[in-house]
């Protein structure tokens, strides 16, 4: 069923199409969608005084929307309004009836919009520091380090990375790309690592306290393949080092050179930039190796 509020948009379109294109109602009526007696009945109706009013009111709300080039919000509009209906003699407008206006026409302020409000969720479980900032490693799969970042394509759309880091040579042994920061995407990332692991090796894995690490599938994933959890302290990224220089290092080489505005673009073009990071990136620590070319040698 159609909204009023879309019938509405529906019938002022073909009035001012056809007063200003000379279209034929006919035609402008096929393409709504309404009957030609549905909308000679509404343009013949007898407007309410109130009526007549809003659609004046939102005439000004738009005026000084435009003007302010969508910065001003209904509280601002409704102060400027009624300034000059002060000035002019005239009773101020409620700030709901303005707001109310706005929000059925989809009129809003593109700056300081609420953010949604999450619940604080409660850990299930909490591991010690134990990686203590200790990132050097003797061997392969010895620590790793782990972490989701956050991209933004398109309109404002967003894309995840999950990934672990090996300390031992720093390559990507795992990753995960996804639109949705969840724990599935943390799982997906984590099971590929755990599948490559050699035989006998039980990697100490260091992450922040995000809700996905904290959980019980997290713990029990981590407990049956005999890894060691490491947890960072509150509010501490530098005990996550090693993962966030990484993601500086992707942001800056290949993100931050470029636009991305479609999903399908980001990915390819984060898959490809890891896939350089591991086997062709020369690093001065590892002797002038490639991460990939530095394991292979250690393997």
């Amino acid at each position: 069923m159609i909204s009023q509020v879309r019938l509405q948009q529906r019938y002022t379109a073909i009035k001012e199409l056809y007063e200003e294109e000379a279209i034929s109602i006919v035609l402008l009526c096929r393409v709504a969608g309404i009957s030609r007696a549905a909308y000679y009945k509404w343009l013949n109706r007898t407007i309410p005084v109130r009526q007549e009013e809003n659609e004046e009111l939102l005439e000004d709300i738009r005026l000084l929307y435009d003007q302010a080039n969508g910065t001003y919000g209904y509280r601002r509009i409704t102060m400027t309004i009624n300034r000059l209906r002060r000035q002019q003699g005239l009773s101020p407008f409620n700030e709901k009836r303005v707001y109310r206006l706005m929000h059925i026409h989809g009129i809003q302020s593109i700056i300081r919009r609420k953010r949604k409000k999450h619940k604080k969720s409660t850990p299930h479980h909490v591991a010690e520091n134990l990686m203590n900032r200790e990132f050097s490693a003797s061997r392969l799969d010895e620590k790793w380090c782990t972490d989701v970042t956050k991209f933004k394509y398109g309109s404002g759309k967003k894309a995840y990375l999950s990934a672990i880091i090996d300390l031992y040579d720093g390559s990507i042994v795992a990753y995960r790309i996804g639109r949705s920061n969840n724990n599935v995407l943390v799982f997906q990332t984590m099971m590929p690592a755990i599948a490559g692991l050699r035989s006998g090796a039980g990697p100490m894995i260091h992450s922040d306290r995000g809700f996905q690490y904290t959980s019980r599938g997290f713990k029990r994933m981590v407990e049956d393949a005999g890894l060691t959890h490491s947890m960072s302290r509150v509010g501490r990224c530098i005990d996550n080092a090693p993962i966030e220089s990484f993601w500086g290092t992707l942001k800056v080489e290949m993100y931050y050179l470029r636009q991305f505005q479609a999903y399908n673009e980001l990915t390819t073009a984060i898959e490809k930039y890891i896939s350089f990071y591991n086997h062709e990136r020369l690093q001065k620590r590892l002797n002038g190796l490639s991460p990939v070319e530095y394991r292979s040698q250690a393997a």
